[in-house]
């Protein structure tokens, strides 16, 4: 037993489920490039915030640590080569 009502409606009810599926397709789309655009967003915030705190530390991109065993005596070693 069949309630659909004649199968005169399958193609118009085919065409709705395409054109919904479409839909979601360019949705999804659409909120994958917007979160794109976020992590974007946040790289260029966290490197500039990044480049800020360096150069107020006066590094200027440099290593940011100095090392324990330089020449200079000015290291751990230099400590004890007295």
């Amino acid at each position: 037993m069949c309630f659909g009502g004649g199968g005169g409606g399958g193609a118009q009810q085919e065409q709705a489920n395409k054109q919904a599926a479409e839909q979601r397709v360019e949705a999804d789309i659409a909120r994958r490039e917007e979160a794109e655009k976020k992590a974007e967003k946040k790289r260029e915030d966290i490197s500039e915030a990044l480049e800020r705190r360096t150069q107020r530390r006066g590094m200027r991109g440099g290593a940011g640590r100095r090392s324990l065993f330089r020449s200079g005596g000015s290291g751990f070693l230099g400590r004890f080569d007295r």
